[in-house]
């Protein structure tokens, strides 16, 4: 059960971009993490997600996919992550199992989420 709630003037502040993944790396330090490069519309960002466990680079690379833009800078294991990718998790009898939030067509980068 949710609890935690958000007010609409704060969910307002959120501002949700669709990105498209243009390189996909390794990170240098960390076993689970890749390093992202996604368009927002002409911008170049860099992303550093935990989705190597879940999600191999050709299932990434060139997908269009929902992030956040305004989020603080985070640096994770020494590189910095300048947006956050949005994606849906679950237990199942496999495991856990990590999709991304993808549009249901294909839009622009930059297009906004609201």
């Amino acid at each position: 059960m949710i609890e935690d709630k958000v007010s609409f003037d704060d969910f307002k502040k959120l501002d949700i971009r669709i990105g498209k993944v243009v390189s996909v790396d390794n990170h240098p330090n960390a076993d689970k993490l890749y390093i992202l490069k996604i368009d927002i519309g002409g911008d170049i960002k860099q992303c550093v997600a935990g989705l190597k466990q879940y999600l191999r680079p050709e299932q990434i690379l060139n997908k269009s996919l929902a992030v956040i833009v305004n989020l603080q800078p985070a640096v994770l294991r020494g590189v910095e992550s300048q947006v956050m990718l949005l994606a849906a998790s679950t237990e199942s009898t496999t495991g856990r199992d990590v999709v991304l939030v993808v549009p249901e067509k294909e839009l622009p980068p930059g297009s906004r989420v609201s």
